[in-house]
């Protein structure tokens, strides 16, 4: 997660915006559209479909963009995408989970294993390494939105399981169970949360050398760069050294 996270930062820093920019659009909308799809189209009434129109808010996508999105569901010709998640083992033995929403399964699998194969690691079945994993709700809020202790407080009175808070904000993890309630109750009494989601949260993560690490990047930039992958999640973290090498 933690590298994960870092590189995220480091490609907002990169350049190539525009691209990264319409790239991401079009990923967000073929979430709206899915979820849109598999429940109501009022985000109101569909925790996964509001869940993507608030992703897609922090992007800055447009109003119209996301209600375009929304009635796609309803089109008798739209694609049908397939839900599939792969997992595999990156360089140094670090478990990776890719989600893709794919509508053609050979063209994607032959794309996820060329990835890691090039990588150093290799694809593997699934639940091969999931259960390093857990999978849980986060809601996350900008810092500003309230203190530590009090983002603690309600956290915990609306039932989360653990909270981290720092200078670049608030993350609270709730079990898939609770999720829904506790990202209602807190949005209740801070406003609209920057993210509400399910994920895949490392039980442990693993400290890796920069040689590694910078071969771990790559493997996360280039799954996250293909059209049909929605999230990456890995159980590594990287140094600083290297975090600065690559934002310069």
């Amino acid at each position: 997660m933690a590298g994960h996270s870092q590189f995220k930062n480091i490609m907002r820093r990169k350049g190539k915006q525009d691209a990264i920019k319409s790239k991401v659009f079009g990923k967000l909308a073929r979430e709206i559209t899915v979820a849109a799809k598999m429940g109501l189209p009022d985000p109101a009434m569909n925790p996964r479909l509001r869940a993507a129109v608030i992703a897609a808010r922090q992007e800055n996508m447009t109003r119209d963009a996301i209600e375009r999105a929304i009635k796609k569901s309803e089109a008798a010709d739209g694609a049908n995408f397939d839900e599939i998640r792969y997992e595999g083992y990156g360089p140094g033995g670090v478990a990776v989970i890719a989600e893709v929403l794919t509508d053609n399964r050979n063209r994607t699998a032959s794309d996820v294993r060329a990835a890691f194969t090039k990588s150093g690691g290799n694809l593997a079945e699934t639940n091969a390494v999931s259960f390093m994993f857990d999978h849980t709700g986060i809601v996350e809020f900008d810092a500003g939105v309230a203190s530590a202790d009090d983002m603690l407080e309600a956290a915990i009175e609306a039932g989360a399981d653990d909270v981290v808070s720092n200078e670049n904000g608030h993350e609270i993890y709730a079990a898939q169970e609770t999720y829904r309630d506790v990202a209602k109750a807190l949005e209740a009494k801070f406003g609209e949360p920057r993210k509400a989601a399910m994920m895949w949260k490392p039980q442990n993560t693993i400290a890796v050398d920069d040689e590694v690490g910078e071969k771990l990047l790559i493997l996360v930039e280039t799954l996250n760069e293909h059209d049909d992958v929605q999230n990456v999640y890995a159980n590594f973290e990287v140094s600083d050294a290297l975090v600065a090498k690559l934002s310069a």
